[in-house]
């Protein structure tokens, strides 16, 4: 018996502390950033707005004049390899909102807001973005708002050794629970919180 707790122990202890190193920036990330998301409101963020013009080569006009009237499909790639010269902005691949005046191309990220126009008759370009500060950037992360990809699968991988930290702790609490009586009410403590706060103001 007294083995088989040692192994169980171990094992234990091993993934608890693999799993708090692998997430611990992540939880302070995501704590901080829960406490500036519930105050969004008395955080104030001033938007910086900059904008920047450019126009389209004749050559790659007269390419984006053979471009669909009514399309979504993104930029032809020498367009794209343009703007990202120009402006240095990634176009390749993005669905566009191209009529027959112009290609419109939304550009949002973490904690702003960003998009690119051509102009199909004069090519003349513009690239406006917005940001809000680094408040507002951390905030979009939290949420996974406009951060890609990689973001994307970081969160579920965070996830699952969140999951694994929880557990394991869990775990260890019940092994040490009979020589510290105070753990289960204290366990107890945490689940009845915010179980009577959602029963009785939240409506």
């Amino acid at each position: 018996m007294n083995a088989r707790r040692s192994f169980w122990l171990k094992q234990l202890h091993s993934w608890h502390w693999i799993s708090a190193a692998v997430s611990l920036v992540g939880l302070l990330l995501f704590a901080v950033t829960g406490v500036t998301l519930n105050h969004a409101a008395q955080i104030p963020a001033e938007p910086i707005v900059r904008e920047q013009t450019a126009v389209l080569p004749a050559p790659l006009l007269a390419r984006l004049a053979a471009f669909p009237e009514e399309t979504t499909d993104p930029a032809p790639e020498a367009v794209a390899r343009w703007a990202a010269e120009a402006f240095q902005v990634e176009i390749a691949g993005k669905p566009t909102e191209t009529t027959a005046e112009e290609l419109y191309v939304a550009l949002p990220t973490p904690g702003g807001d960003g998009w690119l126009t051509i102009d199909r008759s004069t090519g003349e370009a513009v690239h406006e973005k917005t940001t809000r500060g680094a408040i507002a950037y951390l905030n979009d992360l939290h949420k996974g708002r406009n951060a890609g990809q990689a973001w994307f699968w970081f969160i579920d991988v965070f996830a699952a050794a969140c999951v694994v930290f929880t557990l394991t702790g869990l775990a260890l609490l019940w092994l040490h629970a009979r020589g510290r009586p105070s753990t289960w009410p204290l366990v107890g403590l945490g689940l009845l919180i915010p179980v009577l706060i959602a029963l009785l103001f939240i409506h």
